[in-house]
């Protein structure tokens, strides 16, 4: 028996919700006053302080901001899944090379990309005025890596014997097992992991401006707005980098859709 709700139903009473209980925590727990007794801006500002910070602060300055930031997050991305795939299929043509490409995989899960921006800033050196800092897109490529390197590699190994055995049958070869079969049963896989990074990749970028010393970006506009103790903005901010983040995750999952129909009502079967 199918239910006739609808299926934002549940996520929007979810995100209500949410919105309710921030607002409820901003003007009670969080709630500050000056010495005056006046009513300030706490740690949590109420959502409609928020969108008045946003209506102040202008939408040309989140997107000039979000520019750079998607541009380092972009490059990234592309370098580090076109990275991960090409050390995949190094490891599928080169079975022995496997244990290896899968270890440098974890190390770069592993390293903590906090400690290790230091070190990439100081190798790739600071970035021209109002250019993407190499270090934000370093970092990008590291948060997605892993996480497609091991989707891809998944996606391969999970191919149907069977239907490998049927090429074998019809007199296909190792190539054609790859192109016929492996690679359309990896391709769930790999857009199962390339919607991960996506968001990653925008954290990492957001992480290597702390670092990577660029005037212009989230990273920049988040640490001068902490400093300045501009708490709506700080919230402002997060919250427009995590719809964006978001946009990349949804954007994904629509591509998934389009290119592997199939996967989508496998789901749905389960």
């Amino acid at each position: 028996m199918t239910s006739s709700r609808p299926r934002f139903l549940g996520g929007t009473i979810g995100s209500l919700g949410i919105v309710g209980i921030w607002w409820i925590s901003a003007i009670t727990v969080f709630a500050r006053t000056n010495s005056a007794g006046e009513s300030v801006t706490g740690s949590i500002p109420t959502p409609l302080e928020v969108l008045q910070k946003f209506g102040e602060d202008g939408f040309e300055f989140y997107l000039r901001n979000a520019s750079i930031t998607l541009s380092e997050a972009g490059i990234g991305f592309l370098l580090g899944n076109i990275s991960a795939i090409a050390l995949a299929a190094l490891a599928l043509a080169v079975p022995k090379f496997e244990n290896l490409a899968t270890q440098i995989a974890v190390i770069t899960y592993c390293i903590p990309i906090v400690a290790i921006g230091p070190i990439i800033r100081l190798v790739l050196g600071a970035p021209g005025q109002g250019e993407p800092a190499g270090a934000a897109i370093a970092l990008a490529a590291l948060s997605v890596f892993f996480t497609t390197m091991i989707g891809a590699l998944t996606g391969v190994k999970s191919t149907d014997q069977a239907s490998l055995d049927v090429v074998s049958v019809y007199g296909g070869n190792a190539w054609h097992k790859l192109i016929k079969v492996q690679l359309l049963s990896a391709l769930p896989s790999v857009f199962a992991a390339l919607k991960i990074a996506a968001p990653a990749s925008f954290l990492g970028a957001i992480l290597g401006e702390y670092v990577g010393g660029p005037d212009v970006g989230f990273g920049p506009a988040l640490v001068n707005a902490q400093q300045s103790l501009e708490v709506a903005r700080v919230w402002s901010l997060a919250l427009v980098s995590g719809a964006i983040a978001g946009l990349g995750y949804f954007l994904f999952g629509f591509i998934s859709r389009k290119v592997v129909p199939w996967s989508a009502s496998e789901k749905s079967e389960h």
